[in-house]
């Protein structure tokens, strides 16, 4: 019988099923950080127990780092304590920690992918909701809690209830400046923040085929924002080249390797719980207007009024509204911002910096706006460097800062203040997520630079022209 790729994952690593109760599943790695694991370590210690297979864990530090240069100016004292506890946890358990200056000190869903850790076939998982990141290499990641996290630090095994399966697929040519980023918000935007709940997706169509490795892990991304457990894309020659340029696999084991990662593709005909179209036709680039992923427009629409939202999401739309201080009608383009932020597990690779060091080449960040510019990990960091691209970052006014989650969640002290607007290239637009009563709106690299020179939220088509 004809398989998808995400049945194909499971059934691989499934240890025991029993009708009536979860499956036992077997994960390949988990990915560790500061913020979710210390209770995990030490339900190690009052259990007695020892981690299982410590090279099927990894480590950085992401959430709580300072991102200035000097990385000492902590928001509070419990964020330096936090990274001091992870570094004594690891030491303990024998644990590969990538701390500062290891070269690949970063965002945990930058570091692993650019370490070769990441394969097709594989179950991955990290106490971090955005671990579907890496779903773009054919492999099945989800986000766990802390309990998980222990679970799998001691056996390398969760209890899991199967998702359901949904193939989405992009169909159609979109405007120019049209991003991977826009169409996972058109996705989210189609289907709701809880549309994706119970299942775990694989991307498919021409779009998605011809996606970069990080264009890929963008979509991937973002996939638990419309409530999906996980979002994978079939592993194919895109996928091999990244792998092969990380050198993690030796020259002698390639062929065998590849041969193996092409067994997970979705075979032809392949059954789906459900199946989705996402028309992208001539779509323009995407922004959100209110205090969810799924509340956006194209940039060239208004924001809806009640009549043109479901009823059932009324309220929510009102209050966003009241909050973001815009109404219904209202033009999205035009909007003043202060703050900008370009970076995040989402949007803070290399190619992301490269596109937003093209465009602002030359030029000044306006008057009035702060412009973050974050780098996913320090490999990131280095060839953006060796690039030149701080440079010109720094020539614009912009502020080059050190790897780390910076402005996504605001727990570094890399906060937006309140009543102030930011445009970020990062995941969540939730109320407060980059500060106390920020104001965020989600956008592509692209859309996120243009408002660092104009000010305003603006329409690239209307800008290059």
């Amino acid at each position: 019988m004809p398989q998808n790729i995400i049945d194909k994952i499971w059934n691989a690593h499934t240890v025991h099923t029993e009708k009536g109760a979860p499956d036992i599943l077997f994960l390949d790695l988990q990915l560790l950080h500061e913020v979710t694991s210390p209770q995990a370590f030490s339900e190690l210690r009052k259990s007695g127990k020892k981690v299982f297979d410590p090279t099927r864990n990894i480590a950085t530090l992401d959430h709580s780092i300072p991102t200035n240069p000097t990385r000492d100016d902590f928001a509070e004292e419990s964020n330096k304590i936090q990274l001091e506890t992870h570094r004594k946890n690891c030491e303990e358990f024998g644990i590969h920690l990538y701390d500062i200056n290891s070269g690949h000190q970063g965002v945990v869903h930058v570091t692993g992918p650019e370490l070769g850790l990441t394969q097709p076939g594989m179950t991955i998982c990290c106490g971090d909701s955005h671990t579907s990141t890496h779903g773009a290499f054919g492999a099945l990641a989800f986000g766990v809690g802390t309990t998980q996290i222990f679970h799998v630090l001691s056996s390398s095994c969760l209890l899991m209830e199967k998702p359901k399966t949904m193939r989405v697929n992009f169909v159609g040519t979109p405007s120019p400046y049209f991003t991977a980023k826009d169409a996972i918000l058109a996705l989210i935007r189609h289907i709701g923040v809880q549309g994706g709940t119970g299942y775990a997706l694989e991307y498919c169509g021409e779009f998605i085929k011809n996606c970069s490795m990080e264009e890929r892990m963008t979509i991937c991304n973002m996939s638990i924002e419309c409530g999906a457990r996980a979002g994978l894309i079939a592993p194919d020659e895109t996928t091999f080249g990244w792998l092969k340029n990380t050198g993690k696999i030796p020259t002698e084991k390639w062929n065998s390797a590849v041969q193996n990662w092409k067994n997970y593709a979705s075979d032809e005909n392949a059954e789906y719980e459900k199946t989705i179209t996402i028309d992208i036709t001539n779509m323009k680039p995407v922004i959100t207007w209110g205090t969810t992923p799924g509340q956006s427009v194209c940039i060239n629409e208004h924001i809806p009024f009640p009549e043109e939202i479901p009823e059932h999401e009324r309220d929510l739309a009102q209050k966003s509204l009241a909050y973001t201080d815009l109404s219904a009608g209202q033009a999205i383009k035009g909007v003043p911002v202060q703050h900008v932020f370009l970076g995040s597990c989402t949007n803070g690779r290399l190619s992301d910096l490269r596109i937003s060091a093209k465009i602002i080449d030359g030029k000044k960040v306006a008057d009035g706006v702060r412009f973050f510019v974050v780098p996913g990990s320090e490999q990131v960091e280095k060839q953006a460097i060796a690039e030149g691209l701080d440079k010109i970052f720094i020539a614009a006014g912009a502020d080059f800062r050190r790897p780390g989650c910076s402005m996504c969640l605001a727990m570094n002290g890399d906060q937006v203040p309140a009543r102030e607007r930011c445009i970020s290239t990062s995941n969540r637009n939730f109320m407060g997520r980059q500060g106390p009563d920020s104001i965020t709106h989600l956008a592509s690299p692209i859309m996120a630079t243009i408002a660092a020179i104009t000010g305003k939220i603006t329409d690239p088509e209307a800008y290059f022209a």
